[in-house]
């Protein structure tokens, strides 16, 4: 199959909210015209997947962290990364990190990334790993804000508990 990575246009909006609608996932045209905005104004990067044409994924990249242990630093953080289920397992994911890792290293010498930790994130902590992603050591981190999570304190294993990871940069 024929991949094709590129950068978010304004037409992309309604493919993309269409597609994850069609597989049950809950993500609105306003959340696409969002990033496409910020895209504009030099804040995100979005990467676009496309298979033979077709929609198949997407990745962001922030020039700086929004949260967690790099907060403000002048690093890069891959955010909100996903692929349409049915094109998962044949190295979409792979691609669009190939792509984004040549992206920053560009301009930054590591990249980072928060990973969730429940098992609908399996399959991205194995990438990650195997892709040289290592942890920062500060532990996991929790909640909207993403806060370093307290030793011992009850949490729920949900969307919003990470942990960071960083990779060094060619």
């Amino acid at each position: 199959m024929d991949k094709n990575i590129r950068f978010l246009e304004e037409r992309d909006i309604p493919v993309i909210a269409a597609a994850f609608a069609a597989q049950g996932w809950h993500k609105p045209e306003s959340q696409y015209r969002r990033y496409f905005e910020e895209q504009q104004a030099g804040t995100r990067q979005v990467l676009i997947l496309e298979s033979d044409g077709e929609f198949a994924g997407y990745l962001t990249l922030l020039p700086t962290p929004s949260g967690g242990p790099w907060m403000g630093e002048d690093l890069p953080e891959v955010s909100d990364f996903n692929v349409l289920m049915k094109f998962q397992g044949r190295g979409y994911g792979w691609a669009l990190m190939d792509a984004v890792e040549e992206l920053a290293a560009k301009r930054w010498k590591r990249i980072t990334l928060a990973v969730g930790l429940h098992s609908g994130y399996g399959t991205a902590q194995r990438m990650y790993v195997r892709r040289g992603y290592l942890p920062d050591g500060s532990g996991v981190w929790f909640g909207e804000g993403r806060e370093p999570f307290t030793p011992y304190e009850p949490c729920v294993n949900d969307d919003s508990l990470v942990l960071y990871l960083s990779k060094e940069l060619g």
